[in-house]
């Protein structure tokens, strides 16, 4: 590990899925001699892509994390997810970052909104970014429609600091525009630099005129120098680029490809020149944990220790692994810190440095640095761990609501909860997933971001956890509720031999506003149903609503008014009037105009601006209703409420419709009225349902 906070880089390589951002990182890798040979996704030997759900599937599902030195620098590399399903961990895992580098496609139009999402992510975070366009050996790659599409899309300032030296499979080294010399690349995997060839020198002489003047828009002391003597010195370049990067003003770009190691060098030297340390990112700002004001930790060695807990990985045999990266202070083995977000204090035991799946105990860690410690008992993604003496909370990252759920149902009996507590531990390794039992169906309802997010979970479950369930779609909590008002007797009245059963009860029903609820009142006078019977009388009357008149769904919004009725000395009983006040209330709701409620979803779909017609026809084919359009750039806010049982697949619809760059939000709005002509369909289902359980 370094000691000098300076020559530490903690770097996300980012950018949207199947751009190749691991073949990059395993490219980098083989360049530095970090691994004796080149590690590919494809063939399963990626030093990042290890987990066997990422081999088959050949895409990353979490952050995998490997150290390195070059030239005198310890890199921290996080590969992080591209896809939209497993982006909550890339969102959390670039908090660790000083810097990034930013994969992208060497094509037009190829960028999607999870690149969108991860770029707005570095700028929140004042990320100094590289840019890297990758695959530069594939068909039709064109370097100059990647960096026009940063431009348009992302609003970027890119600056070009190579030319690529052929395309496809002609693709042999770039042009550095800096040295002005060719960098390829020797059959053995060497690179060797060449003068740059004669038919591409013009170009080359143009491309490093533009670099000057762009590179010039580092700051006011860079501008003036360019306008005095109409370029800047080859020092003054380097000086202005290292600046302006830092200061996010723009964006170096480079090119390559990962699976044939080409251009990973000067990427490697970009990373260290360009993208700074912890310093550079200057203090970072938290909170006093109880008196809730303002403090700062400077990336210093010497301020008193803090650090965010950014990712947690849960092993079924070696436990929780929590990973932190250090903001201020030196972190050393066998210590006790404060978790400054739970007011508890944990042992910090080893320090271990993740090399991929591998573990390598340290001695030490400082600002910058990212490293794992194991069994820490309260700590979790998102929390803050700070000296006793010198406590500090940082902000957690608040990530989207889930937005799809599923039923899940055991293969086997044993299984429910051997499951249930399986996915417990797997959510503290995944805080975009949700568990919880539905109150209404009684189903157990695991909610995630997509359908592949989930698919994946219920794998590693089976795998790691030896549970089998299966991903049914959830049950529609349907409610019932009226529209009229009505009266109606309750009456038992049953003579046995021996003491009998009585009880009377009239009972007035009327609507409420949708989400009042229930509301019983007592007008009984004169003592016409004795006072200990009136409890009964609405414990009758929630029991009836429970079980539901239509189709066996819970009834609400209902106000119910006990106003007359009559009782036995000696057969009366709280059990008479309880079965008295169900019937009655049965009478009564029969006559007030029983309907069917549905769940309705506030929903926001972002969509690319050409899709939004077919997606705004699509929901008005789902019932729902747009409120309005948000635009953003290149992409368009649909906001729309839309019934539940329209939209519980709604994932990869939208994906088909939009070619995977839409994206969407739901939450739970209100309840409003079942068309007529659906109801008919829903209470032959729930009686199809509620037959085949009995006979069941």
């Amino acid at each position: 590990m370094a000691e000098d906070v300076k020559f530490v880089r903690s770097i996300g390589m980012i950018g949207q899925g199947g751009v190749g951002k691991t073949s990059v990182a395993d490219a980098l890798l083989f360049a530095a001699g970090a691994a004796t040979r080149l590690g590919r996704v494809d063939d399963g030997t990626s030093n990042f892509d290890f987990e066997p759900e990422e081999i088959r599937r050949k895409i990353s599902l979490s952050t995998a994390v490997f150290r390195f030195p070059w030239k005198k620098h310890s890199i921290h590399l996080l590969d992080t997810p591209g896809y939209s399903n497993f982006l909550a961990d890339t969102i959390l895992s670039m908090r660790a970052c000083t810097g990034a580098v930013f994969v992208l496609a060497p094509a037009a139009g190829e960028i999607r909104v999870e690149a969108e999402k991860v770029w707005a992510r570095a700028q929140e975070l004042k990320l100094p970014v590289v840019a890297f366009v990758s695959r530069m050996d594939r068909e039709n790659s064109d370097f100059q429609a990647a960096i026009e599409d940063m431009k348009k899309v992302l609003g970027a300032k890119p600056v070009p600091l190579q030319l690529p030296l052929g395309s496809a499979e002609e693709f042999r080294g770039v042009v550095d525009l800096l040295s002005m010399k060719a960098l390829v690349q020797g059959s053995d995997g060497s690179e060797r630099e060449e003068p740059i060839p004669s038919g591409l020198e013009a170009e080359a002489k143009n491309a490093r005129e533009l670099l000057i003047e762009l590179a010039a828009d580092a700051g006011d002391e860079w501008t003036e120098r360019y306008l005095e003597n109409g370029t800047l010195s080859d020092e003054e370049l380097l000086q202005a680029l290292e600046l302006g990067t830092r200061q996010q003003r723009f964006v170096p770009v480079l090119c390559g490809s990962g699976t044939k190691a080409v251009g990973m060098r000067p990427l490697l030297d970009a990373i260290v020149r360009y993208l700074g340390s912890a310093a550079d990112l200057g203090p970072q700002r938290g909170k006093d944990p109880k008196l809730g004001v303002e403090l700062e930790r400077k990336p210093d060695v010497h301020e008193p220790f803090s650090g965010i807990v950014f990712k947690t990985i849960v092993d079924p045999f070696a436990g929780r692994l929590s990973l932190l990266r250090v903001v201020s202070g030196k972190l050393v083995p066998d210590i006790t810190v404060l978790n400054t977000s739970k007011d508890t204090r944990e042992r910090i035991g080893h320090l271990l440095q993740l090399n991929g799946k591998k573990q390598t105990a340290v001695g030490f860690a400082i600002p910058g640095d990212v490293v794992a410690v194991a069994k820490l008992k309260e700590t979790f993604t998102g929390d803050t761990l700070a000296d006793e003496k010198a406590p500090i909370v940082y902000a957690r990252d608040v990530l989207p609501p889930p937005a799809i759920s599923f039923a899940i149902e055991p293969k086997s009996k044993g299984d429910e909860e051997k499951a249930t507590q399986a996915l417990q531990k797997m959510m503290e390794e995944d805080p975009a997933l949700e568990l919880h039992r539905d109150p209404q169906t009684r189903e157990l309802i695991l909610s995630g971001v997509d359908q592949l997010h989930l698919e994946v979970v219920i794998e590693r479950l089976k795998r790691k956890y030896g549970a089998e369930v299966e991903l049914k779609a959830p049950k529609v909590p349907y409610k019932e509720t009226i529209k009229g008002r009505a009266k109606a007797q309750g009456k038992l009245k049953k003579q046995t031999g021996g003491r009998g059963q009585y009880g009377d009860t009239w009972l007035e029903v009327e609507p409420l506003p949708r989400g009042a609820g229930f509301e019983f009142v007592d007008k009984i006078v004169g003592g016409v149903v004795p006072r200990q019977y009136i409890p009964a009388v609405e414990k009758g009357v929630r029991e009836a609503m429970a079980e539901g008149f239509l189709a066996h769904y819970p009834m609400t919004d209902i106000r119910v008014t006990l106003y007359d009725g009559s009782y036995h000395e000696v057969d009366s009983s709280e059990l008479a009037f309880k079965i008295a006040a169900s019937l009655g209330f049965k009478n009564a709701v029969a006559q007030a105009k029983p309907v069917l409620l549905e769940p309705i979803m506030a929903m926001e779909i972002t969509v690319p601006d050409e899709c939004m017609g077919d997606v705004i026809g699509d929901i008005n084919a789902r019932r729902g209703k747009v409120l309005g359009v948000d635009a953003k750039p290149g992409s368009q806010v649909i906001k729309a409420l839309v019934p539940l049982a329209e939209v519980l697949r709604y994932s990869p619809d939208l994906r088909s419709m939009t070619s995977g760059r839409g994206s969407f939000t739901m939450a739970f709005s209100h309840y409003e009225e079942v068309p007529p002509h659906l109801t008919e369909r829903i209470i032959k289902e729930a009686e199809a349902a509620r037959a085949q359980k009995q006979h069941g």
